[in-house]
């Protein structure tokens, strides 16, 4: 299979689709890997390291649109990516349609197949390809926040940690799953004052039997939520409903009972976020401010980190990328019905029924989207 992997070129992206081994493994197998040149070098990784694991390197997204049959990306593809995109391709990378019509539409016009890491499933039900990025955004969220409390970055003056004599900072995060059991893991290393919200009791067990006494577990319910709010310095929301778009659990009303300078970061903002007043940033403006509260919602937080974001990704998704090459798209997606629940897009139409469901319910759905 001619598999190929473009450069990103999301504002300030510098993760890539595949390491040099990666391509190693790939082109053993009998596939052709043509790597745009440049890809990987905002991850430390050279040109000259690609070409020895056996990649063909290229100049410019054309050659390498125009020549593939599988192509590994990291991000969603933007608007001129889309328009080199034709039938017969497919792209792997995460989509996040739920909370972007505007590229549902674009990839149904183009015609290619789209595989939406974050929807593919394992065999337990967890997302294997949404998980290691879970963890990155998860451990960078509470090092974002802490720079957000700081004074110069608009905060309270808040140290998470404390020091003797004086109370540590006060962290709840909404989601006990991949993003939020690893941010409860760098806000407790911190010193941080930490409570998990989540709707399983079991998963809430979970973690207070890994991490004892120092972390506080609530049950969701929206006067939990109301109150804890209320009281927190940082709060970070790590919710997730698979394809469709995030929860609104933090309402503006409740920004009215925080302390001035404290902190939203919310890791969700891919899936429209899980507080009312988030709207997507950049890693070049990161925040804002509502109602005195800073907000963080960048929508790539992993590529601020990408040479540890780029192996984590590809450890997860190579033996994906193999599969779909060895026996083809169409089998692998037989044979296999989470790799099936990937797909997102396919012969011009959303195939994915909650993420249809999400594009046709949201509010910035306009009825443009094929689905079925």
């Amino acid at each position: 299979m001619r598999i190929v992997v473009p450069k990103e070129i999301k504002l300030h992206e510098y993760r890539v689709g595949l390491v040099p081994a990666g391509v190693r493994e790939l082109v053993a197998r009998g596939h052709s890997v043509c790597v745009e040149a440049g890809a990987g070098l905002g991850a430390g990784l050279s040109d000259e390291t690609y070409r020895e694991a056996g990649a063909t390197l290229v100049d410019g997204p054309g050659p390498v649109f125009a020549t593939s049959e599988l192509i590994v990306k990291v991000k969603e593809p933007q608007p001129s990516e889309c328009a080199m995109l034709r039938p017969g391709q497919t792209v792997f990378a995460y989509l996040h349609l739920a909370a972007n019509p505007g590229l549902a539409t674009a990839l149904v016009a183009g015609g290619a197949m789209a595989i939406a890491y974050e929807t593919v499933t394992a065999r337990d039900g967890s997302l294997p390809l949404l998980r290691p990025m879970s963890e990155v955004a998860g451990r960078m969220a509470v090092q974002v926040g802490a720079h957000c409390l700081q004074k110069h970055g608009g905060g309270r003056g808040v140290l998470l940690g404390g020091v003797p004599g004086v109370d540590p900072g006060q962290v709840l995060i909404l989601g006990g799953g991949s993003a939020g059991s690893q941010a409860a893991v760098a806000a407790l290393g911190l010193g941080a004052d930490v409570t998990v919200v989540d709707l399983s009791p079991a998963r809430l067990r979970e973690l207070a039997e890994r991490h004892g006494a120092r972390l506080k577990t609530v049950c969701t319910t929206q006067d939990a939520i109301a109150r804890l709010v209320a009281a927190a310095d940082l709060v970070i929301g790590c919710v997730l409903v698979p394809g469709a778009a995030a929860p609104k659990l933090v309402t503006r009303s409740m920004l009215g009972t925080m302390r001035p300078g404290a902190v939203l970061v919310d890791v969700a903002i891919d899936q429209g976020g899980c507080f009312e007043t988030s709207r997507p940033t950049t890693h070049q403006a990161p925040s804002f401010v509502v109602d005195r509260i800073v907000h963080y919602c960048v929508t790539n937080m992993p590529g601020a980190v990408p040479r540890s974001s780029t192996f984590a990704l590809t450890n997860a998704t190579l033996p994906w990328v193999m599969r779909l090459a060895d026996v083809g798209v169409d089998a692998a997606a037989r044979a296999d019905p989470g790799l099936a629940a990937g797909i997102n897009v396919r012969a011009g139409r959303i195939v994915h029924d909650v993420v249809a469901e999400a594009l046709r319910s949201g509010p910035a759905a306009q009825g443009t989207c094929a689905v079925g």
